[in-house]
């Protein structure tokens, strides 16, 4: 189903309501949860024809727009009036609003910025049953309950959203880039640190392992050295005034930490060619292997040397290659077990090893994704972070959204018969 307006959805949830069909909301297709697979059937609902923005309102910073629109086309509109959109997944030429909402997404300026939950006002969304109704407005803060932050980032579970009122940010006057290189991670992961602690919080701090950096340099020849053992990407915004000694600051920091070279990009050019290679990063793996999985663990800064060694020991253990590409700046990991799913068992280990690094960043006080979603990959792994009672709590949460259960079903949740096929080995998707 092509829906072109909210009367449409509408129209068609009260057919599946009625019917008892499942109802699965789709955007780009980019997610890497399995968010928009129809686990249990049902209608898919693409909003391919959704794309409009209705108003772009530079005196209050809003923008109103459809869920079908890319994500980096908002930026692109709003960009003469000296306006962006923040949130900026490696996916947002492609990735929609939709799914942004729907999975709660991020991206590098995370750190900085935060995700796409604080940059939400106000949407407009169609329940299980039919009912069109709207959550907050223009307003950063609205009384009661906060029902927009529940609705961002909850997968599709709780309804549709046929409209989003999002914050536009002005663009800094300045923007500078370093790319500084490191013989090991851990020297990296020290920089990381010692810079949150000096007080300073980049816009963005990246880090890559050597095994991304040659995947990367294969496919983007963006200038990284390859005889590195990582490298971290920085960017620093702001007002002219200041944005050199901060960027400074943070090349003394590195060097201390063991910088072996600090590059500071001279031109726009030379800075999109850097920011090219971290954002094609996954796409790059395809140069080393001919699958990979990605995962989507989030840690504490100073866990980062301790975890990327246990990250290092599943894959030696399992015999898989494992690339790291990630926000170092706000501990968000996305490491990719590289593999063949043409050879028969491995990618069995690749899902034993996906389970094993997300425990580990749990056990590291952390959490079992930054932005991907849980989906149908991960509800099987959510009883290692939350209670019965935890989820319990969530679950009537969705009930009052979605008594019946039709609203993307399958997804967040641990559903028994298919963790037990999981854990068993037998079960082929989320993978």
């Amino acid at each position: 189903m092509i829906p072109s307006s909210t009367q449409d959805v509408a129209k068609l949830a009260r057919f599946c309501h009625d019917n008892k069909v499942p109802i699965v909301p789709r955007g780009a297709g980019t997610g890497l949860s399995g968010g928009a697979v129809p686990v249990e059937g049902g209608v898919v609902l693409s909003f391919a024809r959704m794309t409009r923005i209705h108003e772009l309102d530079a005196a209050s910073l809003r923008a109103v727009v459809e869920p079908g629109l890319v994500n980096l086309h908002l930026s692109t509109a709003a960009s003469p009036f000296g306006l962006h959109f923040v949130p900026d997944p490696s996916s947002q030429k492609a990735c929609t609003i939709g799914g942004n909402v729907a999975e709660n997404s991020g991206g590098p300026h995370t750190l900085a910025y935060g995700v796409t939950t604080n940059h939400v006002t106000g949407l407009e969304i169609v329940l299980s049953d039919g009912t069109a109704t709207r959550l907050g407005g223009k307003r950063l803060e609205t009384r009661g309950y906060d029902l927009v932050g529940a609705f961002v980032g909850s997968e599709g579970t709780l309804g549709v959203v046929t409209e989003a009122t999002l914050v536009l940010t002005p663009r800094p006057e300045a923007v500078l880039t370093a790319l500084a290189a490191f013989a090991t991670t851990d020297h990296a992961s020290e920089a990381v640190s010692a810079v949150i602690a000096a007080g300073i919080v980049p816009a963005a701090i990246e880090m890559m392992d050597q095994l991304a950096i040659q995947a990367v340099e294969a496919a983007v020849h963006a200038g990284y050295p390859l005889d590195a053992g990582a490298v971290l990407l920085v960017d620093v915004e702001g007002v002219r005034d200041g944005t050199d000694d901060l960027l400074e600051r943070i090349t003394a920091i590195c060097r201390e930490a063991g910088a072996t070279d600090v590059r500071v990009a001279r031109s726009a050019k030379e800075r999109e060619l850097l920011w090219a290679g971290r954002k094609g990063a996954f796409g790059a793996m395809g140069r080393l292997a001919p699958d990979y999985y990605v995962q989507d663990g989030v840690i504490p800064r100073t866990k980062l040397p301790e975890v990327l060694s246990a990250i290092e020991e599943i894959g030696r253990r399992h015999q898989l290659r494992v690339a790291n590409v990630f926000h170092a700046g706000d501990g968000n990991l996305h490491p990719l077990i590289l593999f063949d799913s043409a050879v028969e068992g491995q990618l069995d280990r690749v899902k034993k090893a996906g389970s094993e690094i997300l425990r580990v960043c749990i056990d590291a006080g952390g959490t079992l994704t930054g932005e991907h979603g849980i989906g149908m990959e991960k509800n099987c792994d959510m009883e290692l972070q939350f209670t019965a009672d935890d989820l319990d709590a969530m679950q009537r949460l969705r009930r009052a959204f979605d008594p019946d259960g039709l609203a993307n079903p399958g997804k967040v949740f641990p559903t028994p018969s298919r963790c037990l096929e999981f854990k068993a080995g037998s079960f082929r998707g989320g993978a």
